[in-house]
């Protein structure tokens, strides 16, 4: 069955991961991705490691499907040629240089849309291409410390943490995602393409949402809550006899029901924690009640009580937990294919589900410049 977005052509000019994975996104949902890499291969992720299969990154693989490869040298005139061809036969090119690089190579938006007006041309860089940051080079850590994010993260023991993936890459590549389809239907009335500038900074700033919502109406600098959240009580990790585990009251009728199977009754009727605004001012006298409750069994029994009763509840699951997990799995979560060098591998599947156009996996992440004559010589290009 034809993708969502067949006959779109995007050039590809990004490397690590927020430009390739908007990209993998755009190939999984049908579009023909060329990623186009130096010589020998310049993806820093390919080298990433380990693991390693058969010299083939986890990291690499991770943000690469569905996706053709070509090498071109872009600090020489030819190669600069290269590009400008692929472009006229493109409808996006999207890369992740330093501010300034696309210019220096004579692949700038006003150059580029000369030769083809309805080119789509998406720039991501750390902070921007404007403002006094610009020309400062942005890395996911960087960014999440700079951002606020690490601020809240943690606890008061710990400090400020890190999310535990490169979490501004993976937002810049969904808000570039978003963003080129955004242009590419408006180009179906314009006729035209348009530029879009990205930073991780903005992407990661715009990801605070409530919180950042919560200082700007109040002036009150967030604290880090550790696994508490900043508006809702409880809506936390417990510990139980054995382990630990997460709710996620979000309503009164939820905690009321809370208190019943915790044989606390009383607590729901206590005006201090009768709607969630007393819950969050009275947060500090009554998470330490009901974790003493949760203390009295395990998980398990726990988990089958809260189910029972519509109270939303889960448990910490491992990365192995989740691979083995049979609801993923229905899901088609993860996916088994063949690689020419890797061999046989598993990776993490798409979360889009479409109906009549749905994602499939047409290519597997491609070698540096395995597909250099088949485009070069498909395109006419003398390279």
């Amino acid at each position: 069955m034809a993708g969502a977005l067949e006959n779109i052509r995007v050039l590809d000019l990004s490397r690590v991961l927020a430009g390739p994975y908007c990209t993998m996104i755009l190939g999984d949902l049908g579009a023909e991705v060329i990623k186009v890499e130096a010589p020998g291969g310049s993806d820093e992720t390919r080298k990433w490691g380990p693991p390693f299969q058969h010299e083939v990154s986890a990291y690499y693989l991770s943000a690469n499907r569905n996706k053709k490869s070509i090498t071109v040298d872009l600090k020489s005139a030819a190669g600069i040629e290269v590009i400008k061809s692929l472009v006229q036969e493109s409808d996006v090119i999207i890369n992740n240089f330093k501010s300034g690089t696309m210019e220096r190579f004579g692949l700038d938006y006003e150059t580029l849309a000369a030769l083809n007006p309805g080119i789509v041309y998406c720039s991501i860089t750390g902070f921007g291409e404007t403002g006094p940051q610009k020309d400062m080079p942005g890395y996911d850590f960087i960014i999440q410390a700079m951002s606020g994010l690490m601020s809240i993260t943690g606890d008061e023991d710990s400090g400020p943490h890190k999310v535990g993936i490169a979490i501004t890459d993976v937002l810049t590549g969904l808000y570039s995602c978003i963003g080129i389809q955004g242009a590419l239907l408006e180009r179906t009335s314009s006729g035209k393409g348009q530029k879009l500038d990205l930073s991780l900074y903005d992407s990661a700033v715009s990801s605070l949402v409530n919180v950042g919502s919560n200082y700007l109406m109040s002036g009150k600098v967030p604290t880090a809550l550790g696994n508490h959240h900043a508006n809702i009580v409880p809506y936390q990790t417990f510990q139980t006899s054995d382990g630990e585990m997460v709710i996620a009251v979000g309503n009164d009728n939820q905690f009321n029901r809370l208190c019943t199977i915790l044989e606390n009754p009383q607590l729901s009727t206590d005006e201090r924690f009768q709607t969630n605004p007393d819950r969050v001012q009275h947060r500090d006298t009554l998470v330490p009640l009901l974790q003493e409750a949760f203390l009295t069994n395990t998980t398990a029994y726990w988990q089958e009580k809260c189910q029972e009763n519509n109270i939303p509840c889960g448990p910490i699951h491992t990365i192995k937990d989740v691979a083995n997990d049979p609801q993923l799995q229905a899901r088609e979560m993860f996916i088994d294919y063949q690689h020419p060098t890797a061999g046989a591998i598993k990776m993490i599947g798409s979360p889009l589900k479409l109906s009549r156009t749905p994602v499939t996996v047409r290519h597997h992440p491609p070698d540096a410049g395995e597909h250099n004559e088949a485009i070069i010589t498909r395109l006419g290009i003398k390279k």
